[in-house]
């Protein structure tokens, strides 16, 4: 990916090195159970989760914040890739009439306090759209190369793209009308209108690289496919089978490997949202 020359976003909230607090769910009991049971049906697994919560600081600890070079340039990576997204969705927003709002990016290490309530990094990246931020913790991308098999700075960008995606959602009242969904259906429809709302971020990851790539020229040649690796990598069906052994697709909440793939080609190879509209399609 050509990101060097890129403008860099002016809306990074750095809290590496910072403690979340003691309370929430890092506080132990139930809420530590909850961090597992939550984890165990994202296919994340629990014990890498629950070793971070031994290891958590807690509230009034000091932690030195990293300073590693490597680590840097990944976070002037993450601008870039912040600052394309900006660009690209300001120009569809007013496009269509509208105001796009930049949302915020926080980078965090281990654990998280957001509007959402609190994070483990061992959760993955995730926005909230209570207070309009991405949160990541950059070691992602290492378990999204090795865990995932999914190398590579698009496969990182394809990240921060879906939850990007998400904001738009959030913009454009999707969100919230799905919640509102969500909260009167059974389990399994539950979960069937989650696999959309993500299916549709992903899609709108797609339709920024197609944008991005026409305006700025970003992609070089195997990008999409590191991008095409990561989707496929957090395929719920892929995560399940390496939990469990097993995969039970009306626990979905993501969308299936397959899924993901074609729905960020269809936004890739298009360009048009309009065409990420998978809550009419019969077919995801």
């Amino acid at each position: 990916m050509r990101w060097e020359s890129g403008r860099r976003s002016d809306n990074i909230e750095d809290r590496r090195g910072m403690s979340p607090g003691s309370r929430g769910l890092l506080g132990g009991g139930i809420g530590t159970v909850a961090i597992a049971l939550i984890a165990l049906f994202m296919g994340v697994d629990p014990g890498i989760v629950l070793n971070q919560l031994a290891e958590a600081p807690r509230q009034g600890q000091t932690v030195t914040a990293p300073s590693d070079p490597r680590e840097e340039r990944l976070k002037e990576f993450v601008s870039v890739v912040l600052a394309d997204t900006e660009d690209t969705w300001g120009d569809l927003f007013r496009r269509s009439g509208a105001r796009y709002e930049n949302p915020k990016l926080v980078l965090f290490s281990g654990a998280v306090q957001s509007a959402c309530g609190q994070a483990q990094a061992a959760m993955g990246p995730f926005y909230c759209p209570g207070d309009h931020k991405l949160y990541l913790d950059m070691s992602f991308f290492d378990d999204l190369a090795r865990r995932h098999n999914a190398p590579g700075d698009f496969a990182q960008a394809y990240v921060i793209a879906h939850e990007v995606g998400h904001h738009v959602q959030t913009l454009l009242g999707i969100s919230e009308k799905v919640h509102a969904a969500r909260q009167q259906a059974r389990e399994s429809e539950a979960n069937r209108l989650q696999v959309r709302m993500e299916l549709q971020a992903d899609c709108f990851a797609g339709i920024w690289a197609h944008h991005a790539n026409k305006a700025r020229n970003i992609l070089e040649q195997g990008d999409l496919e590191e991008a095409l690796a990561a989707a496929s990598g957090v395929g719920d069906d892929r995560l399940q089978r390496q939990a469990r052994g097993h995969v039970v697709p009306d626990s979905f909440t993501h969308g299936s490997s397959e899924q993901r793939m074609r729905w960020f080609e269809i936004g890739a190879n298009t360009g048009e949202p309009k065409r990420c509209d998978t809550f009419r399609v019969t077919r995801l």
